[in-house]
């Protein structure tokens, strides 16, 4: 699977300039398609979620872009995500924090295109384990992270413990940087540039794990 990150700049910016990186996925941050508001969207007055369906198209690729949707006054970070010019749909983040403007979101999503199963993991999604680990089990080849500023290591560092607990890829896209973490828990690509590409092998290795635990003891009846 090969990657291209576009860290700076909209969906159109990227569009009008002349070259264009032949990739798997098209991966954009919260700067992509910006603030989408779904009447606008719907009355016609906007044309952002087109943009991105478009773009999808006259490129061959999936195009994914972190955003923030406007729903009937409810404000949400969330990423969209199209394929051979339509939207496949959009994903929400789903943990709050108190002191927000942003609301918490609906469910997880692991998308089927041409590239393979995508998980979807938005913004601080990523500092909770439990969403990659969901995703995985939802059969995602890898996690697709767009991000805002990662202006210290926790993003990494949880990006890190997410790919290696989760057993796949986890690729970030924030403001200015781009990051790739491998199942094993390193860094497989680590870049601070408007743009930047990383190929890998998706890993498929699963393992069984068992557990020992105390509890669920049965008192079986022998009068019947």
């Amino acid at each position: 699977m090969k990657i291209h990150f576009v860290t700076e700049g909209s969906v159109n910016e990227y569009w009008e300039r002349a070259k264009k990186q032949p990739c798997d996925v098209l991966f954009f941050g919260f700067n992509g398609l910006g603030e989408v508001d779904y009447r606008r969207e719907l009355a016609g007055e906007t044309s952002k979620l087109e943009d991105l369906a478009i773009l999808s198209r006259e490129s061959g690729c999936v195009v994914l872009s972190g955003c923030v949707t406007d729903s009937c006054g409810m404000r949400y970070q969330s990423a969209a995500v199209a394929q051979q010019g339509r939207i496949l749909g959009v994903s929400d983040r789903l943990h709050a924090f108190a002191g927000e403007e942003f609301a918490c979101g609906a469910h997880l999503k692991v998308y089927e295109t041409a590239a393979g199963k995508l998980g979807v993991c938005v913004g601080e999604d990523l500092f909770f384990p439990d969403v990659a680990a969901a995703l995985a089990r939802a059969d995602a080849d890898v996690v697709l992270c767009p991000f805002g500023e990662a202006e210290d290591f926790a993003p990494q560092l949880m990006m890190r413990a997410c790919a290696f607990s989760a057993g796949l890829d986890v690729c970030m896209c924030a403001a200015g940087i781009a990051q790739v973490a491998s199942p094993d828990g390193g860094v497989r690509m680590r870049a601070a540039r408007r743009e930047c590409d990383c190929a890998f092998e998706i890993c498929r290795e699963y393992r069984i794990a068992s557990v020992r635990t105390r509890g669920f003891a049965r008192n079986r009846r022998n009068d019947f």
